[in-house]
């Protein structure tokens, strides 16, 4: 099995990419679940990282290094080379899936030229299934187009006690709105299966788990595919360096929908 990268991404985005998708796959022949999800440290993101973490993005950043881009990862924080390019990158979201060989894992990353966003890839990893964008271009993919929560499928975080409080309560209300709700624990992956039509909308109910590298790739992605990103409680979506950040990512298949369902965040803050 492969990474199945579009021919036209650029080749640092693929490289990565592909890196990610054998070194998942070594880690995973190599260790146990007990070995992968050991924390071996604080990561620059203020998290720890896990074995796994290490593992795969060790890979990323040689490759990387290769093509002379700098990258900004949760685990390593910025890697500088002094490039105009710069990889804000996920190496591989939903690591305790990946750890424990639950196969819902996702690489996700933007490339930057000059501090701005100019194309995304994002792989499941265990599947190698791939789906990239350009700024300013449409995708080949859609959004389901949903524009209401009614009836309709909706991945989120699992309930937790975060910076804001506990979401159990926002959680329940979204619930008792949508038709269908998932939790799958990996952001990046809910948002390529909303961004292809799958799922019709992400969300963290209020929690502040997300930093810029979980939402990097939605955010140049959901655009071509006539979908939406935001925070639940509006603060600006930036590329910025710091990656003590956060953010309660919405990501839906339209901005009406994205909106309802900040509404409903934002008025249990």
């Amino acid at each position: 099995m492969t990474a199945l990268i579009p021919g036209d991404v650029h080749p640092a985005l693929a490289d990565t990419c592909r890196a990610a998708f054998d070194a998942l796959a070594d880690a995973q022949r190599r260790y146990g679940r007990a070995e992968l999800s050991a924390e071996t440290r604080m990561g620059a993101d203020g998290t720890p990282t896990m074995l796994i973490d290490d593992l795969v993005e060790q890979r990323i950043l040689a490759a990387a290094k290769t093509h002379g881009v700098n990258v900004l990862s949760e685990e390593a924080g910025f890697v500088d080379l002094g490039s105009a390019l710069t990889l804000v990158v996920d190496p591989v979201d939903g690591s305790a899936n990946a750890a424990a060989g639950v196969p819902l894992s996702c690489y996700s990353a933007a490339l930057l030229e000059d501090g701005r966003p100019v194309e995304a890839l994002t792989c499941w990893l265990e599947t190698g299934r791939s789906i990239a964008a350009r700024v300013g271009q449409p995708a080949s993919y859609r959004t389901s187009g949903a524009r209401r929560l009614a009836g309709q499928a909706l991945s989120m975080l699992r309930p937790k006690h975060g910076a804001r409080g506990d979401t159990a309560e926002t959680w329940m209300t979204l619930c008792r709105r949508a038709g269908r709700v998932r939790i799958l624990s990996s952001s990046c992956l809910e948002a390529m299966l909303v961004a292809t039509g799958a799922i019709d909308a992400f969300a963290d109910p209020g929690s502040d788990t997300h930093r810029l590298v979980d939402l990097a790739a939605a955010m140049v992605i959901m655009p071509a595919a006539g979908g939406y990103v935001c925070d639940a409680f509006g603060r600006p979506l930036e590329f910025d360096h710091d990656l003590t950040l956060r953010y309660s990512g919405v990501v839906a298949a339209t901005r009406e929908l994205a909106e309802e369902i900040c509404a409903v965040i934002d008025a249990d803050r």
